[in-house]
């Protein structure tokens, strides 16, 4: 474990060194957002927009962070033999997943901590202080599924192979989990089955009501057992192939 952490420290300086330019935009970009739709009047999925679009940017930013921000450059840095220096250690596949999604989970905190307290000075959202922490939990849980997504991602492909296909599966979860505008109707009944949706499901049920549905929690978890599963076996085929 002291290991796992030691190289997630490595990680977290040489994400931020390598990408903080990237790092600040997916930031930007959902901080842009939400001030254009923050104050709008109205309601999405039974609670006011702000809520709504807080959570869904809050979203926007972290997913943007841990997904295509991570898997291309895991993807270049096996081409540059990065990951092949990291295979002469003796850490099982297990820790590397274990150390770059805990340096994305660190990345993707700004955005999510910057737009929920924009919600609150911006956009006027008032919850009991429990439900936002909750709400970040949420958002950070299924953040980490994406983090390990890119580690599947970036050790399967080579840099350009990965940026389409994380693009197309990005716009895929954005758009179909509603996080860009609310869905309604057949849309909606495929939506459901992404954490995406069940994230803005959540943020909604909280908002509304206070409470957080167990299906929810349900469908990120097991996205989120199904990305790790990818990441490790594509670590460890990338380890018996070179």
């Amino acid at each position: 474990m002291t290991d796992t952490l030691a190289l997630a420290r490595l990680e977290v300086k040489r994400l931020v060194l390598r990408v903080r330019g990237y790092l600040i935009l997916t930031v930007a970009l959902p901080v842009a957002l939400y001030l254009a739709v923050g104050r709008l009047h109205g309601t999405a999925n039974g609670v006011p927009n702000a809520g709504y679009y807080m959570v869904a940017m809050a979203s926007l930013g972290a997913f943007t962070c841990a997904l295509t921000s991570n898997a291309v450059r895991i993807a270049q840095e096996r081409k540059d033999g990065w990951t092949r220096q990291l295979r002469l250690t003796a850490l099982p596949a297990g820790s590397y997943v274990a150390a770059k999604v805990i340096a994305s989970t660190v990345t993707v905190l700004p955005a999510i901590v910057i737009v929920l307290a924009l919600g609150r000075l911006y956009g006027g959202v008032r919850l009991p202080g429990w439900e936002w922490p909750v709400i970040g939990a949420v958002v950070l849980l299924a953040a980490i599924g994406f983090s390990a997504l890119a580690v599947a991602i970036g050790y399967r492909f080579m840099p350009d192979q990965a940026q389409p296909i994380t693009m197309i599966i990005y716009f895929a979860m954005i758009l179909l989990g509603g996080l860009l505008f609310p869905l309604s109707g057949f849309i909606a009944t495929i939506g459901k089955v992404l954490p995406t949706y069940q994230v803005a499901r959540i943020g909604s049920d909280v908002i509304s009501s206070g409470t957080v549905p167990v299906s929810a929690i349900a469908v990120i978890l097991g996205w989120l057992a199904a990305f790790t599963a990818l990441a490790v076996l594509a670590v460890r085929s990338t380890a018996e192939t070179r």
